[in-house]
């Protein structure tokens, strides 16, 4: 039966804004999708997804995506599959960029709602400063919970 899920709160996720449309729970765990808002030149720390497959559907702007003996521009329109088990990084370019990550099976929407906090308004947080050593091990805890494997800061390529 198909089923409408309400929009969710905006939430800080570090250095960007971010939306959870579906979660897990609303798709029997198959699937997972959040619309990231980033800033320019933004970059996660390097990692893994071993329990599933991240995929980048950029709506503005654009993304470099990094990933072993690979590097692939993906603009606006364009999609991007991450694999899972394959260490990845990605880049936001020189005007920011928004996208629509996806996780298959679900489980990198609960990853950003763990760490995220919720957001005063739609707008990016202002710059923080390096994560906190308490941020960092919430991160990786986090993280790992979800099946992801943190192994490298960010910036850190493939």
């Amino acid at each position: 039966m198909p089923t409408t899920v309400p929009r969710s709160q905006p939430l800080w996720f570090f250095a960007d804004l971010a939306v959870v449309h579906v979660r897990g729970e609303d798709t029997d765990g198959r699937l997972g999708i959040v619309e990231i808002t980033m800033p320019a030149g933004d970059e996660p720390p390097l990692h893994i997804h071993h329990d599933h497959d991240e995929i980048f559907c950029v709506l503005d702007g654009e993304l470099t995506l990094y990933l072993p003996g690979r590097e692939q521009l993906v603009r606006a329109g364009e999609v991007f599959v991450a694999p899972r088990g394959v260490p990845h990084i990605y880049r936001a370019g020189d005007q920011g960029a928004r996208a629509l990550v996806q996780s298959t099976p679900a489980g990198f929407e609960a990853f950003v709602e763990a760490v995220s906090v919720e957001a005063d308004d739609e707008r990016l947080p202002e710059p923080a400063g390096p994560p906190t050593a308490e941020q960092v091990e919430r991160l990786t805890a986090a993280a790992a919970e979800q099946g992801i494997e943190l192994i490298g800061p960010p910036g850190a390529r493939p």
